[in-house]
């Protein structure tokens, strides 16, 4: 099925599972690109790339209705009696496995995977309603930087297909520090990180980004791991041929907890913004 939109590929950073019950800064943000991308003409389903389902080789969530996963412990009462009940997209999934595997990237069906709290998190901000068919793609636990900008440019093709490309990671992902940083304190490591990406971003360099390790200031305590990282590749390789000449849209959520960036990118054209609400928890997700 071919459709004439050409649907946005998006990079959003989830933040700390509480995300979902404290919108902050970022939660509107996402409110309003949730309001626009409802506005597309053609939009069939999101497919989700989240560092919190990781699997040896890909994997496709076939589940007709996916659960809601609740893959975090520790955290208040509430956060564990949300659910973001949406229906799957078991034949767009169908769809990106034959992609792939046309693509050179073998991968396989999961029947029954809920979506972890890395989709469902900002998908609650951003489609509180969740009225629009949602189905997940593992990242690969052994995936390179390259090798994640060689999986999004392979999705890129469902964009033409009514098919948005939401990639959810973290700008900044040390936990360490997220445990120990003082409440009102915020790294001056992390804006001087966050700025060089962003360049890289709007810029659309998918070498310096794949590069970062060695390249951005300060990479390695802004990431100890890349597995938050790379779902931004992922982002970037799916904006396509496009290149330089497809709009970059910043959404500028700020830092949470000191160290947390809440930082995001849209790549490709949005209809003009729609009125922004405050973005909330459905008292629907509620149970």
């Amino acid at each position: 099925m071919s459709h004439t939109t050409l649907m946005p590929s998006i990079f959003v950073s989830h933040g700390a599972p509480t995300f979902a019950l404290e919108p902050g800064r970022a939660g509107p943000l996402l409110r309003g690109i949730g309001e626009r991308i409802q506005q597309l003409p053609g939009l069939r389903a999101i497919l989700v790339v989240s560092p919190h389902w990781q699997t040896r080789g890909l994997r496709v969530s076939t589940a007709a209705a996916p659960a809601t996963v609740h893959d975090f412990g520790g955290f208040p009462a509430p956060l564990y009696r949300l659910r973001y009940p949406v229906e799957g997209a078991p034949n767009v999934a169908e769809e990106t496995m034959t992609l792939l595997t046309a693509a050179g990237l073998p991968v396989a069906a999961q029947e029954n995977q809920g979506l972890d709290h890395g989709a469902w998190v900002p998908l609650l901000h951003m489609l509180p309603q969740g009225d629009v068919p949602v189905f997940q793609l593992s990242l690969p636990v052994d995936i390179s930087a390259e090798g994640a900008l060689q999986l999004g440019r392979a999705l890129a093709p469902l964009r033409e297909r009514g098919v948005v490309i939401l990639a959810s990671g973290s700008l900044t992902h040390n936990l360490y520090e997220f445990r120990h940083t003082l409440d009102g304190d915020q790294e001056p490591y992390v804006l001087d990180f966050v700025q060089w990406i962003r360049r890289a971003a709007l810029a659309h360099d998918s070498a310096a980004l794949a590069a970062y390790r060695e390249q951005a200031p300060h990479a390695q305590r802004a990431h100890p791991s890349d597995e938050h990282y790379l779902p931004l590749l992922v982002a970037i390789g799916a904006s396509g041929a496009s290149g330089a000449e497809e709009p970059v849209e910043v959404i500028d959520g700020g830092v949470t907890y000191g160290v947390l960036s809440m930082e995001g990118y849209v790549f490709g054209k949005l209809p003009s913004v729609a009125s922004a609400h405050a973005s909330q928890a459905p008292e629907a997700a509620l149970v």
